[in-house]
């Protein structure tokens, strides 16, 4: 069950990040070839967050 609602919770989190990036890369004008780059690393870094959110929670529990 804890699996399902982190799940659910980091499906959302990471598309919420997303819009936000895609807005700042929009305001800023970064130029559409470092896009890629740009969401590559922010969803690498936060996927670790989340999967050390979810070891913490799951060993804390």
């Amino acid at each position: 069950m804890l699996l399902l609602i982190v799940v659910l919770f980091s499906v959302f989190y990471l598309f919420q990040i997303n819009r936000m990036t895609y807005a700042l890369c929009m305001r800023r004008e970064i130029p559409e070839e470092r896009h890629p780059k740009i969401f590559r690393t922010i969803n690498v870094l936060i996927t670790i967050l989340l999967v050390s959110f979810y070891v913490e929670v799951l060993f804390a529990v």
